[in-house]
């Protein structure tokens, strides 16, 4: 059964994997086996002590970066057997507040990137018929609130696209699955962590009571990229402590 779930000898890039549910994703896989390519923009924001990890500083949204990225992990170890696309910008203000260059730039980091990235690692994944890609989406995509309309609609299409992924990889054994995380207590939503009303409303909004730890988002990335998920494509993990399940 343990090796079912090990990720030894392989290969794994994880976008913004420097922090939050990145940092948590990138330490399970490395924990699991596989070497990690870790990507952020700020390069001093890569040291974060995994072992058996590279630091990978590129800007996901710039073509030719991220093109030279992955011409460096198919030079240094050959192949890419798992892609994590993790980056997720969000711009919380109402549809009268937006303007077109607003929306263009969350398109570009939350979905047109991702979607380069996919098409980049599968011509790698095609040639030894095996990889794992993986797309980290949100409760945001299938349900809503006021005041997030470029986020809710750009991870939206980051679950639409998985599903077409998977279709059209499938053929050449490379799975394309999901993850949907909730309210987990990163970094970034440390105000909202820090407030009491949210907490309490947490408590009666989701079926578990409380805030998700990120490194409770790791167990799901894990399953996804192993022999465990071998027959599992198209899918979305929803881990959100029971909040899309509960009212």
């Amino acid at each position: 059964m343990a090796d079912l779930f090990s990720l030894a000898g392989r290969t794994a890039l994880v976008t913004g994997g420097a922090r939050g549910l990145g940092f948590e994703i990138s330490k399970a896989l490395a924990d699991a086996g596989a070497h990690i390519f870790i990507n952020g923009r700020d390069k001093n924001s890569l040291d974060t002590g995994i072992q058996n990890a590279t630091a990978l500083p590129f800007d996901i949204t710039d073509q030719s970066a991220a093109n030279s990225a992955m011409d460096q992990i198919i030079s240094e170890h050959g192949k890419l057997d798992i892609l994590i696309n993790n980056v997720g910008n969000r711009d919380r203000k109402y549809l009268a507040d937006f303007d077109a260059n607003d929306v263009r730039q969350i398109l570009e980091s939350n979905l047109i990137a991702p979607f380069m990235l996919c098409q980049s690692a599968a011509t790698h994944m095609r040639k030894s018929r095996s990889g794992r890609i993986i797309n980290i989406t949100s409760i945001a995509g299938p349900i809503a609130r006021a005041g997030d309309a470029s986020y809710t609609a750009t991870k939206g299409g980051l679950t639409a696209l998985t599903r077409a992924l998977a279709a059209e990889l499938g053929p050449d054994n490379i799975t394309v699955n999901a993850i949907a995380p909730g309210y987990f207590a990163t970094e970034t939503n440390q105000a909202m962590v820090d407030d009491s009303d949210t907490a309490e409303w947490l408590k009666k909004r989701t079926s578990l009571g409380r805030w998700g730890e990120p490194c409770e988002i790791a167990g799901a990335a894990v399953f996804l990229a192993s022999d465990a998920a071998s027959y599992i494509t198209g899918q979305t993990i929803t881990v959100d402590g029971g909040y899309s399940s509960h009212f």
